[in-house]
């Protein structure tokens, strides 16, 4: 008996088409992508050394002519300027976390006076601020007070000046060192370790006393400082 003969299949009209037009359309891509430059490995890349060394070693232009002090770094400086009684001016540095350090300004009257401060009394007659303990993260203990509360008395060989509270707040400490040292307000330690006070005034207390106080420029300039 004999066998059917197989029969050899030929491809179709369509898939010949395709198959064509696939060749096409690569043969396309690949004279495309000869023309087309591709960006180097380098400038792909991002040049993480230069900005990290333009961030940590800037331009000589960009930088201020004096470099911050720590208080300008860490606070923003407010000035009261003759505070209920004229050449009584007062500075007050607010710290991010609301609380106010507060001292004698460079420009205070008692700094003026021959030999400077020679004494410095927290108590101002119906309490020693010096007394006065706050305890734990609450602050139990601590008085509240209004800005023009006095805050001790500041003497100088000839006369004695009281210092105020300035702001509104809670009275947290006071610097007992200058009970023993009150000469630290005669050096240019004075907005640091010379310093009277820390009060922490309330949000609302803090942004009614605000307007009325100075910022650093403008105290400069009108007390004459270069």
């Amino acid at each position: 008996m004999e066998m059917p003969k197989a029969e050899l299949s030929t491809p179709s009209s369509s898939s010949s088409s395709s198959s064509s037009s696939a060749s096409l359309q690569n043969t396309k891509e690949d004279e495309t992508l000869k023309t087309v430059p591709f960006p180097s490995a380098g400038d792909r890349a991002p040049n993480h050394e230069d900005d990290l060394r333009s961030f940590l070693l800037p331009e000589a232009h960009h930088l201020p002519v004096t470099p911050p002090s720590a208080i300008e770094a860490n606070f923003t400086c407010y000035f009261a300027l003759d505070f209920l009684k004229p050449g009584h001016d007062q500075y007050i540095y607010r710290h991010a976390n609301g609380l106010c350090v507060i001292g004698l300004a460079p420009t205070h009257v008692a700094l003026k006076e021959e030999g400077g401060v020679v004494r410095v009394d927290f108590n101002v007659g119906k309490s020693d601020r010096s007394e006065m303990k706050v305890t734990g993260k609450r602050k139990r203990n601590a008085k509240h007070f209004e800005s023009n509360t006095a805050l001790c008395k500041v003497f100088t060989n000839g006369n004695f000046f009281l210092a105020r509270c300035c702001v509104k707040g809670s009275l947290l400490e006071v610097n007992d060192r200058l009970i023993k040292q009150p000469d630290l307000l005669n050096t240019s330690q004075a907005d640091r370790e010379g310093y009277l006070a820390i009060i922490m005034p309330k949000p609302a207390d803090w942004l009614k006393i605000k307007d009325s106080l100075l910022n650093y420029e403008d105290y400069k300039k009108l007390r004459g400082i270069i």
